[in-house]
């Protein structure tokens, strides 16, 4: 029998949790099994990955595969580690692990001819990958560009399983055919000023309101703004931002991992400006604070103004349950 691991990412909420992927090959009847608590897209890897492996020129061993998923008491859904899955049963099939496997992450879903494609929080798990001390990652090419700027990890970037093979094998790159366009429209380095962003200049007047407005910003407090319509409350809420402190790196990078576990696009990542989320008077409670369902969170509007302002436009039209969920939050 011979044995190959693998690291690999699960998103867990909002954030990535590593996991060892471990591929016995052995002798016995073909066959391929997943344990380790799978959901059924993972458990489904397994036909996703031998038609990958086929798809690249690659020979999928004729033998008893076993696929162990550690820790094992953590539920794994995704379709993120088809990439490791199948790099594991072609280094346990060849018995002889590259230098590089054990400081490299794999991060991907795999279609039937081998190209790779983006799963969903991708970036939550390379930045869990690199808090795990790994030396590299690699991910899909499709749609990452700006994952190379992610400080503290190399980020290899491969179209499709042949390239992650020839980075295996030796090669120092594995990404050079993605688009040129694409690097240009990846949106702004980490801590990168917002391009048009609202500023409180613009206003003229109000010295009681932007006095209040300041004194949020600089001690974080809660803001009520109570008036008649058309007075220039929402004109003002919305240029919040703009004074508040520009985000660290450390926190631009942790907003956008929220931001990616939510599918936002790449133009709403790696901004200094603090983020800012503003749901219509009709979202309900799951919508402001999130909901959880087969072990995959759908992050709320509180969430996605992590570090940044939670605007509640038309406050007392919100049903009174989304308003009771808000209680401790706004509490903390």
């Amino acid at each position: 029998m011979s044995l190959a691991t693998v690291h690999g990412v699960v998103i867990d909420g909002v954030r990535g949790v590593m996991v060892r992927v471990e591929v016995a090959v052995s002798d016995g009847l073909p066959s391929v099994g997943v344990v380790g608590l799978p959901d059924a897209s993972v458990a489904e890897s397994r036909w996703r990955a031998r038609c990958a492996v086929e798809a690249s020129g690659q020979a999928w061993p004729n033998r008893r595969i076993t696929v162990s998923l550690s820790p094992a008491e953590v539920r794994k859904h995704g379709a993120g580690l088809d990439l490791p899955i199948a790099v594991g049963v072609l280094v346990g099939a060849s018995a002889r692990p590259p230098d590089r496997l054990a400081t490299t992450g794999f991060i991907g879903e795999l279609g039937l001819d081998g190209r790779l494609r983006r799963s969903a929080g991708l970036l939550a798990a390379v930045l869990a990958a690199r808090a795990a001390g790994l030396a590299a990652v690699v991910v899909p090419a499709e749609g990452t560009a700006d994952l190379a700027k992610v400080p503290g990890i190399v980020v290899t970037r491969a179209r499709d399983l042949a390239q992650v093979c020839a980075f295996l094998a030796g090669a120092e790159e594995a990404s050079s055919t993605a688009p040129d366009h694409e690097e240009s429209t990846a949106g702004p380095a980490v801590g990168a000023p917002p391009c048009d962003p609202l500023d409180l200049r613009d206003v003229r007047g109000h010295d009681l309101p932007r006095w209040a407005l300041e004194v949020a910003a600089a001690g974080g407090h809660h803001l009520a703004l109570v008036g008649p319509p058309g007075v220039g409350k929402t004109l003002l809420a919305q240029r919040l931002p703009g004074i508040l402190p520009p985000l660290t790196e450390d926190r631009s990078l942790e907003v956008a991992a929220i931001h990616s576990v939510a599918g936002l696009p790449r133009s709403s990542l790696l901004l200094a400006e603090p983020p800012i989320a503003s749901p219509h008077h009709s979202a309900s409670a799951a919508a402001l604070l999130g909901s959880a369902r087969g072990g995959r969170v759908t992050p709320g509007s509180v969430t996605l103004a992590h570090h940044g302002v939670l605007f509640l436009d038309e406050a007392p039209e919100f049903t009174r349950p989304a308003l009771e969920g808000l209680r401790q939050p706004l509490e903390s």
